[in-house]
């Protein structure tokens, strides 16, 4: 198995079945990990150096913190996809370093935690599915579907957060694009993962990931529930005929700016 692949296992006394941490991955920026929980479970967090956007993929929770002056900060009845697949975009719940938090489910639920390094200085907020802006992005077998939930233009430290549906038959993350090179204005680096889901869920997909010098060159069939690491290098995404596919990217580096170089072999594409 490629060590930029890693797989959904069975729920651990959390209910996290998928964790990525920057010492696993080795890497500097991004932590992800997806948590499924039951109905009226509860899980208690804490940010610690880390900033976190808690995307609320499925189900429905009850958000509770406190504020710098002990008071009570609560998000109530959060969530209302049944499915990522839903035609909707999600609720997110943005966490500024240094705050201990507690999720309840009130439905069974299934959450995303994106973290990255941050501090102290912003506020926990709501992000509503009114909020996030949506795009068609592409033509033909390329397009797909892009909800903006953490873009550049939204306050955090580090992290860059959206999903992405893509329906069945089509390439998404096409042309080839890398973000590896620190080198505004022309690229910034961000280290990425991609956590994919499938409709129905016993398809597949497959993603490559490689470098101009073919350092890297990895091509992966992923199904549902896998994450895929993207350390460097160029990293389309292909799902078949008969699925429809949704990845949630995670994305952070020493500068917040998501600025992408096609592959030059590909870059027509784009112009046409």
């Amino acid at each position: 198995m490629s060590h930029l692949l890693v797989h959904s296992g069975g729920e651990d006394s959390c209910g996290c079945v998928v964790r990525v941490t920057p010492e696993s991955a080795n890497w500097r920026y991004v932590g992800f990990a997806v948590h499924k929980l039951a109905r009226h479970k509860l899980l208690t967090k804490n940010a610690s150096e880390q900033e976190t956007c808690i995307v609320i993929l499925s189900g429905k929770v009850n958000f509770l913190t406190l504020n710098d002056e002990g008071r009570e900060v609560r998000f109530d009845d959060v969530g209302e996809r049944n499915s990522v697949f839903d035609p909707m975009s999600p609720y997110a719940i943005y966490v500024p370093a240094g705050i201990e938090y507690q999720i309840e489910s009130i439905t069974p639920a299934e959450i995303a935690l994106c973290t990255a390094p941050g501090d102290a200085s912003a506020e926990v907020r709501l992000i509503t599915p009114q909020q996030i802006s949506v795009e068609q992005r592409g033509q033909g077998s390329n397009s797909r579907l892009v909800r903006n939930i953490l873009p550049e233009n939204e306050r955090a430290e580090s992290l860059l957060i959206a999903e992405v549906i893509t329906p069945s038959g089509n390439w998404s993350s096409y042309p080839p694009h890398k973000h590896d090179t620190d080198n505004l204005p022309q690229e910034s680096a961000l280290e990425e993962t991609y956590y994919h889901r499938l409709n129905p869920p016993q398809g597949f997909a497959f993603q490559r990931v490689y470098t101009d010098d073919l350092s890297v060159d990895e091509t992966m069939t992923v199904v549902d529930g896998d994450v895929v690491m993207v350390p460097e290098g160029y990293h389309p995404v292909g799902v078949p005929h008969g699925y429809d596919l949704y990845y949630l990217n995670v994305m952070a580096g020493p500068k917040r700016a998501w600025v992408f170089a096609n592959d030059p072999e590909h870059d027509w594409i784009a112009k046409q």
